[in-house]
């Protein structure tokens, strides 16, 4: 029986309860990869890869659903600061696991874009797509936009994010 692995992208620019309402509903996958950003494929600006990855590390352990995992696969793949494709990246993930089934799960943001991703119809055609939209209405730039106002972001992300995010020097918003 081969193993059935979902790949949530996101820039994690801080993961918000938007994320967690997608993961929630993962639980049906072997294996749920989180899979910062390295280099935005469309220039957005993001806190320090490394600060997201602890943010995620966080994001998970508060989550508490047991098929998540951190993966680091596009730094490992970076070449300087270079943005990865999704379709380099699945294709990777298909050598590293070749009896996996792979999902790459997009949120509305980028199923509305998908036709703009490198190779759209390869990815199509290799493997599945699972369109998940957020069913809490929580997005990452709420939580910037209400820090850099310095309000309260404690409903917006869960307990160690929000607390982590506090420390404004690690954190900081580009």
């Amino acid at each position: 029986m081969s193993v059935s692995i979902a790949v949530f992208g996101s820039a994690f620019n801080p993961p918000s309860l938007g994320h967690k309402s997608v993961l929630e509903r993962l639980q049906n996958f072997d294996r749920v990869l989180l899979l910062p950003s390295f280099a935005h494929a469309w220039g957005k600006v993001m806190i320090d890869y490394e600060a997201r990855c602890e943010l995620v590390e966080a994001f998970i352990a508060d989550l508490g659903l047991p098929n998540l995992e951190l993966s680091r696969l596009e730094q490992e793949m970076a070449v300087d600061q270079e943005s990865i494709t999704t379709f380099a990246v699945l294709t990777e993930l298909q050598k590293r696991h070749p009896d996996a089934q792979l999902t790459f799960v997009v949120g509305p943001d980028n199923f509305l874009n998908f036709s703009k991703f490198y190779k759209a119809d390869d990815i199509l055609a290799r493997w599945q797509v699972l369109a998940c939209p957020e069913t809490v209405n929580i997005r990452s730039t709420q939580i910037r936009d209400i820090i850099v106002n310095n309000g309260c972001i404690s409903h917006l992300t869960t307990p160690q994010v929000a607390k982590m995010l506090k420390d404004r020097e690690r954190y900081r918003f580009q």
